[in-house]
């Protein structure tokens, strides 16, 4: 085998920690020797052993001389572990080939320099770009502090997400359905509009896949989030995003268990970028957006949204009174519309699934790091 499909190995390792790493990255790791894996192990829950270690350890004896490959630079640091340098140069291990350097500050170089000073071989950037899709929350939350935010909609044909009495269910289908929990699962927060909540009363978890429920936040300028909503029923402390909200209103949020954060804008909503920041303070790595045609074109429009995923379903809604899946006013230009980067479409039972980073559009102002 190559080493491309060795490392392709230890990506699809690195998966199996989705939703339990946060805010960590998720990570693989591969030692072969002789033509044959001898230790397998990836990154399982945050302030736990690395992907390096968990190889290392079954692997044994076999180590010494063998190659390690692995999705992310070994870290040189100690943090809420020991350097995974130190394990694979007292491991023997000969060679090593990692996809991409860490971009932590704390790390990013520093541990491949180590292994090259200490005689190890090592091999960079293999199937790089797979590895740092897969690290794309990590990346952004490691280097600026901010959430990394990911719009998800499912959309008909025609781009609506409703129809003009407001019915949604369901526009994709149930595959569609068990991939975007998955979505759930991976991220940190999941974000709506009160809109979304008083209509439908969505529950925001991740009950079509085994894991972390993400923790809900409501987009909700005057606090109207109605305390027997059945996201307050999992056991998390929901946020309300508002701009102000009555005192009596937001004793009673903060009885049922919400975290009230007040963060007025200068038009009498609630100030997205500081809310972006707001979240990566509390630790919390990422948002998916699952709200309506306005939440998301409202993060749209402020240059918030780093990567967007429609499932698109072969239905034709029609109407001109129909919700369509970006609401707001829009661009006047085409020239001024938001385009997708590295753009992926996948068949999701009779879905498909499109994705791609976003690339805001030149009027859109991000907030500072």
């Amino acid at each position: 085998m190559t080493d491309q499909q060795w490392m392709q190995l230890a990506l699809d390792l690195a998966e199996l920690g989705e939703g339990d790493v946060n805010p960590n990255p998720l990570v693989g790791a591969v030692v072969v020797r002789d033509g044959r894996v001898v230790g397998r192990g990836y990154h399982r829950r945050f302030g736990g052993p690395h992907a390096e270690v968990f190889a290392l350890d079954e692997a044994g004896d076999a180590a010494r001389g063998a190659t390690l490959y692995v999705t992310l630079e070994p870290c040189c640091h100690y943090g809420k572990t020991p350097p995974c340098t130190d394990r694979v140069l007292s491991a023997g291990i000969r060679r090593v080939v990692v996809a991409t350097v860490d971009p932590n500050p704390a790390i990013s170089g520093r541990g491949l320099a180590t292994l090259r000073a200490a005689g190890v071989e090592v091999t960079e950037g293999v199937l790089a770009e797979a590895a740092l899709r897969q690290t794309e929350i990590f990346r952004k939350f490691i280097t600026t502090g901010l959430a990394f935010v990911h719009l998800k909609l499912a959309v008909s044909l025609d781009g609506r997400i409703a129809t003009r009495t407001g019915d949604a269910r369901w526009i994709s289908s149930e595959a569609s359905r068990v991939r975007a929990h998955r979505l759930r699962r991976r991220n940190a927060a999941i974000l709506v509009g009160i809109g979304t909540v008083l209509r439908d009363d969505p529950r925001l978890d991740v009950r079509h896949v085994f894991g972390r429920n993400p923790t809900p936040i409501v987009l909700d300028a005057s606090g109207r989030l109605p305390p027997a909503a059945r996201l307050l029923g999992s056991g998390r402390s929901p946020v309300v995003a508002a701009a102000t909200v009555p005192a009596d209103r937001r004793a009673a949020l903060e009885r049922v268990g919400c975290r009230v954060w007040e963060l007025p804008s200068g038009d009498g909503g609630v100030d997205l970028p500081l809310l972006v920041r707001r979240v990566g303070e509390a630790g919390l790595d990422s948002i998916l957006i699952e709200g309506g045609g306005e939440t998301a074109a409202s993060f749209l429009a402020a240059g918030l949204v780093d990567r967007v995923s429609f499932f698109v379903a072969p239905l034709l809604i029609g109407g001109r009174d129909a919700v369509p899946a970006l609401g707001g006013v829009g661009v006047d230009r085409v020239a001024d519309a938001a385009r997708l980067l590295d753009m992926t479409a996948e068949r999701i039972g009779g879905d498909l699934l499109v994705s791609g980073r976003v690339e805001p559009p030149p009027s859109a102002a991000a907030p500072d790091a």
